[in-house]
């Protein structure tokens, strides 16, 4: 019997290949997904690289969480009590799905996140277009709650709440289903300034649950674009997290003027694809 591949089987080799052995390891626990979809003549021209379809639509979605025991992978103790202070951090992530040569990922079209040293500290190997903001995350799913605030600039806010059934059973997303297409994802494209990045990452499956999601002020992401006035909610999911995140240094990318605009690319190698 022939076992199939899972995305993050196929990351984890590619992060092998890449990367070798993680730079930094952390936690994910906790993490709240809200999935749009939008027309791709729409939002293409707002991602520099070949957006990724869903069922024909091009899809945005916002990934609530918060990290902990951010900590080199080298150094023992001694390295994780050196990056203590920016150990924790919470971040709201506004992310699109691409593929760049065949490799699927994310592009990230605006990022918050709550700590001011990770911000203003431009550390090469993790610098990556993240804006300062004033986030409150209550993921409080023993309770049946999830909730959140992210503050930016200029007075604008994102708001959300979301319903999970106490009795819910967490487990790795069903082949084909959005969750799937939008969770598992192990590569992140941004740019730095005008200059394309590429940051890799890997961890276990998302044990994962589908949640009822609302948004109750939105006002903070008209700075990711003009997408979410012709966006359409089409699910959320809620993760109780992975506790070994590993990660990759955030690398430049050779010039890939080639790929944008022309949709969704495929390269001819497999390596990247799902069997």
């Amino acid at each position: 019997m022939i076992t199939r591949k899972t995305w993050s089987d196929l990351a984890r080799e590619r992060f092998a290949a890449f990367e070798g052995e993680p730079a930094f390891l952390c936690e994910w626990p906790r993490v709240l997904f809200a999935h749009y979809k939008v027309e791709a003549a729409l939002l293409q021209p707002l991602i520099p690289f070949a957006l990724d379809l869903f069922e024909g639509k091009a899809i945005v979605s916002l990934a609530a969480f918060a990290m902990r025991r951010f900590r080199p992978r080298i150094g023992g103790r001694l390295g994780e009590w050196l990056f203590r202070p920016a150990a924790t951090n919470r971040f709201l992530n506004v992310r699109a799905y691409v593929r760049h040569r065949g490799e699927p990922g994310v592009y990230f079209m605006a990022q918050w996140l709550s700590h001011p040293f990770c911000v203003l500290g431009k550390l090469p190997m993790l610098q990556l277009p993240w804006r300062l903001g004033r986030i409150r995350c209550e993921h409080l799913h023993e309770h049946g709650r999830v909730s959140g605030l992210v503050c930016g600039a200029h007075g604008r806010s994102l708001a959300y709440s979301a319903a999970v059934d106490r009795q819910a059973v967490f487990e790795a997303s069903e082949p084909g289903t959005i969750a799937e297409f939008a969770m598992e994802r192990y590569t992140a494209f941004a740019l730095r300034g005008r200059r394309e990045v590429v940051f890799r990452i890997w961890h276990e499956p998302w044990p994962q649950c589908p949640v009822e999601f609302e948004v109750k002020d939105n006002g903070l992401l008209a700075q990711s674009g003009a997408w979410p006035v012709r966006a359409q909610l089409i699910g959320a999911n809620y993760t109780t997290g992975c506790n070994e995140v590993w990660m990759g240094g955030v690398r430049a990318l050779p010039c890939n003027q080639a790929a944008r605009g022309r949709g969704r690319h495929r390269a001819a190698s497999t390596f990247f694809e799902m069997p």
